[in-house]
């Protein structure tokens, strides 16, 4: 018997370069992705560099002449001119004295008011737009000269329409103010040496509203939304032409954008490199690679084609192995599924005696931590910081009598009085939760139930060498919440925080800020500790789970935080902080407005 075979088809040659060149064309994403990411670091120290520049300019050209007014206000001719406001001879002498100022100093304008803001004395007093006569009592310039404060100010002038930035200063005779001497600085020569680049540059001042750019069209737009309080500030200082500055609209992901805030004048200065300038030698790069890439794929071609023949034999003898693996796979194909059937069998029964033996283990640990977690255990771990605080208390009360200082043992009576009314509070509340009872929230003012938490370690935190770092607003942070439950919260995330530090050499630390969101009320706790290594992170609100010794904690913190935060609506998240350290964030729902608790400083 004569076996043929059908000739193999012969697959045509381009075929076979053009699905290489498939597989080969994803090379080029990475080169093009390398090249973008180099030539935008250049850009962008590039960038950095005139950006340096640039803003060394303008407060060099700010900074020469701040220092004028005050300098200005002691010569003779100006306080003449105060004294003697009604005689023309002592105005003449100084309007011409602050123009010949005006020309050696480069300033724009120079002029002298009195206490009521009227212009008695100007360099420009014999041009068309004299800023003698005129009342610019307004002007916040004015308004901080005469609070003894270096007046500053930009917008434009009322008279002349130009744009500039004021300085003003206090006249004074002793203790009396006799008037203010205003030194105007022209900031379009500073705008044109910008020159014409493709990259763009613009200044926004406190408002976000672009004070200076080399785009003209982009002048006194707003790069952000103005509130009504910012509205009404612009509408009284008038520092622009319109009243209701226009909307900066770009597209961020055109430009490469790069910032230097001016923290002394409270402007802002920007850098906008177009991305545009990146992709010309990106294409280059990418050109190059694929022309090596092509060459790559012309050599491989010529390696396949030299293999083909090798490859059709190869191909003859797979087929008849082919066709006897197939008869071989038929055979035992119904010996497999028996084997398969009896190994899924015997999986399943092993696979029910484990979870009959794991369910008998979490029943007897369930039994365990009912009983002696949630009773036992949490009375313990709440009123352990209270009772401590008793003792020390009772302790400085002790020595307080015997020195005959009755007021302050009273006190820290008080203060134990109101720890056992706390107390009887967290048991009343364990039994309540016990019970799994659910009470609507109250209204809680923040800052005072964090101050008693804080009061409650001040103690063991100042033995131990902690410092606090707190950035709280001052209006109260009024959140919905129960008295004692949001104590303990505080009181329990405080504690973790000082444990965490207490292995730590110096310098020990820990940080308290909070802000009000739309919503809501976040507090940020964070510590310079070792932080929560990956197994904490994942297991930190399992009741029991603890890093630390059975003498230093039950690991019952954690789990009873996140219980009540859960039942106040709120949320508790646990990371690590970039720098090192934990990461609590702890989010409750805000409530309306009321009068503030009574709170007392702790922490003196």
């Amino acid at each position: 018997m004569t076996v043929t075979h059908d000739p193999i088809p012969r697959r045509p040659r381009w075929r076979n370069l053009a699905l290489l060149a498939l597989l080969l064309a994803p090379l080029l994403w990475p080169v093009q992705r390398l090249a973008e990411r180099y030539y935008v670091n250049e850009l962008t120290e590039q960038n950095r560099q005139t950006l340096d520049l640039y803003v060394a300019n303008l407060l060099g050209t700010l900074r020469r002449y701040e220092v004028m007014p005050g300098i200005l206000g002691e010569l003779p001719v100006v306080r003449n001119a105060l004294y003697q406001a009604d005689d023309p001879d002592a105005l003449d002498q100084a309007n011409r004295r602050l123009n010949e100022l005006r020309r050696e100093t480069g300033a724009d304008v120079i002029y002298l008011m009195d206490i009521e803001g009227n212009a008695l004395a100007s360099s420009n007093w014999a041009e068309h737009d004299s800023f003698v006569g005129r009342n610019f009592s307004f002007r916040p310039y004015f308004i901080e000269a005469m609070e003894g404060k270096l007046g500053r100010f930009f917008g434009l002038g009322n008279t002349s329409g130009k744009r500039g930035y004021y300085f003003g200063s206090a006249v004074r005779d002793g203790e009396r103010n006799l008037g203010v001497l205003v030194v105007k600085v022209d900031l379009d020569h500073t705008e044109r040496l910008w020159g014409n680049t493709p990259e763009q540059l613009l200044v926004t001042d406190n408002f976000g509203v672009v004070i200076l750019t080399s785009q003209a069209e982009w002048r006194f737009r707003a790069s952000r939304a103005l509130d009504f309080d910012e509205r009404e500030q612009i509408a009284f200082n008038r520092p622009y032409p319109t009243l209701e500055p226009r909307d900066l609209t770009l597209d961020i992901n055109r430009w490469l954008i790069q910032s230097h805030e001016l923290r002394e004048i409270d402007w802002t200065v920007r850098i906008l490199a177009p991305l545009a300038m990146v992709e010309r030698p990106v294409r280059t790069a990418v050109a190059i690679g694929g022309a090596t890439l092509l060459a790559l794929l012309l050599w491989l071609g010529l390696l396949m084609q030299r293999r083909r023949h090798f490859i059709e034999r190869l191909n003859l003898d797979a087929q008849a192995r082919q066709q006897l693996e197939q008869r071989v796979q038929e055979r035992t194909r119904d010996l497999e599924s028996l084997n398969s059937r009896l190994k899924k069998e015997v999986l399943e029964r092993e696979h029910t005696q484990q979870e009959l033996v794991r369910a008998q283990d979490e029943l007897l640990q369930t039994g365990k931590l009912s009983a002696l977690g949630t009773m036992s255990a949490s009375i313990s771990h709440e009123l352990n910081q209270p009772l401590a605080a008793i003792r020390s208390y009772a302790d400085n009360a002790g020595v307080l009598l015997d020195h005959q200082r009755n007021d302050e043992a009273r006190d820290n009576l008080q203060r134990i009085s109101e720890l056992t009314a706390r107390m009887a509070s967290i048991i009343a509340h364990l039994r309540a939760f016990a019970r799994r009872d659910r009470y609507a929230p109250e209204r809680v003012a923040l800052q005072p139930a964090l101050d008693d938490a804080l009061a409650l370690l001040a103690k063991r935190r100042q033995s131990m060498g902690v410092e606090l770092i707190r950035d709280l607003p001052e209006a109260t942070l009024w959140v919905q919440a129960g008295e004692t439950r949001l104590r303990q919260i505080l009181a329990n995330l405080l504690a973790n925080a000082l444990d965490a530090l207490g292995e730590r050499p110096l310098p020990r630390r820990i940080w308290l800020s909070a802000e009000r969101l739309e919503n809501g009320v976040r507090l940020i706790l964070r510590d310079n500790g070792p932080g929560f290594s990956a197994e904490a992170l994942a297991r930190a609100r399992e009741p029991f789970f603890t890093t630390k010794t059975s003498a230093q904690g039950l690991g019952l913190g954690l789990a009873i935080c996140d219980t009540l935060v859960r039942a106040l609506d709120g949320e508790l998240n646990i990371d690590n902080h970039a720098e090192g350290g934990a990461l609590l964030t702890l989010f409750l729902r805000s409530a309306e407005p009321a009068t503030a608790f009574p709170t007392e400083d702790y922490l003196q």
